[in-house]
């Protein structure tokens, strides 16, 4: 059965560094940024494909799928991988996706559905193994869990491609 991601050599791939707001820590913690693999799996995928992938790599566990909610939220004690297993959407931080576009969203990021595009827009929601993800709104009460961002681990293999890809190589890489 062919791979179903395109290659990461070649791979369209934006990222973004986002400053605080508020009570919102965005991409300072860590300084990582939020990362888009751009048209990363086939046009032609399913949520079910999208899951047997994240799977058989190993790094993540799919959790969920589902749209992404239109509150602003983020999360402290995991980072997250949003596969695009159909429709379009614009999120928050002012970008479309689409079907086949991954966002790796460090923990922090605060993220919201801004549109559904087309209707049916749908994610696979995944979160590194052995990780308990919470869902954080910038409130008062929030702030001891804010701190501990500092100390979570990065991806040591690409949730996407494993031994290398472009969250290694923009976060460790020094892109």
């Amino acid at each position: 059965m062919p791979s179903p991601v395109a290659p990461h050599r070649g791979l369209r791939v934006s990222y973004h560094f986002i400053p605080s707001f508020n009570l919102i820590p965005n991409t300072s913690p860590q300084n990582h940024p939020l990362i888009i693999y751009h048209e990363c799996f086939l046009p032609s995928i399913s949520a079910a494909v999208v899951e047997a992938h994240l799977r058989s790599v190993g790094v993540v566990e799919p959790q969920w799928r589902y749209t992404m909610y239109s509150t602003t939220h983020f999360h402290c004690t995991a980072h997250e991988v949003l596969c695009v297993a159909s429709g379009r959407a614009k999120l928050c931080f002012e970008t479309e996706v689409k079907i086949g576009d991954v966002i790796v969203v460090p923990a922090g990021v605060g993220h919201r559905l801004l549109q559904d595009l087309d209707g049916g827009f749908e994610m696979v929601g995944s979160y590194p193994k052995g990780t308990d993800w919470d869902m954080c709104y910038g409130r008062e009460d929030e702030k001891a869990n804010i701190e501990a961002i500092k100390d979570l681990a990065w991806f040591d293999k690409d949730p996407i491609y494993g031994d290398e890809g472009p969250a290694l190589q923009i976060v460790y890489g020094g892109v």
